[in-house]
């Protein structure tokens, strides 16, 4: 198997986990190429268990992008702090961006990182519970504990949803209040 062929196997495997657990499209492809880049660096080929050492490198990837990025943000936020303050805000930091996307791949992305780690793993990438455990290095009841934990959560939101829905509420992700459904106005 050459570079080529390998990319073309694994690449939407790779892709897929970024775009999940980054929750965006461009940092997901910036960080599958880094991937691809660190992988051709190694001596690929002598890998037995090919799908699960790319998915480690790809988790492993995520991980330090995320913690790069919330460093960043605490950075700017200390730095935010520390500048005097204008007596009126820019309009663009008045208008809050409100990311579209699925209600459940919201839900995913608002669990904690070690938890939609093995989510994503589990669900997403088809993965045995021990390869999940291999790729995140950590014991087998950790993950199972996790995976646990998140379909917990997850039927947690789901329940409340439809709670709310049932009462005839559509309920607002984005800016988190209930808005009576025009029907009973």
């Amino acid at each position: 198997m050459n570079e080529r062929e390998l990319f073309e196997m694994y690449n939407k495997d790779v892709y897929r986990t970024c775009y999940y657990m980054l929750h965006h499209a461009q940092d997901a492809e910036d960080v599958c190429h880094d991937v691809f880049i660190t992988v051709f660096r190694q001596d690929w080929q002598k890998v037995e268990y090919m799908k699960t050492w790319l998915m480690r490198i790809t988790v492993n990837h995520c991980l330090n992008f995320l913690k790069k990025e919330r460093t960043a943000k605490q950075r700017e936020k200390k730095q935010f702090i520390l500048t005097p303050q204008r007596t009126a805000d820019p309009v663009d930091t008045l208008i809050e961006h409100v990311e579209e996307s699925e209600v459940w791949a919201q839900w995913v992305h608002e669990l904690p990182e070690k938890i939609r780690s093995a989510i994503l793993l589990r669900y997403m990438n088809e993965l045995s519970l021990s390869e999940a455990a291999e790729i995140l290095e950590v014991p087998l009841g950790t993950v199972k504990s996790r995976v646990y934990k998140g379909i917990r959560l997850l039927r947690k939101k789901w329940d409340q949803a439809r709670k709310q829905h049932q009462k005839g509420e559509m309920y607002s992700e984005a800016y988190g209040k209930s808005v009576v459904s025009s029907s009973e106005k």
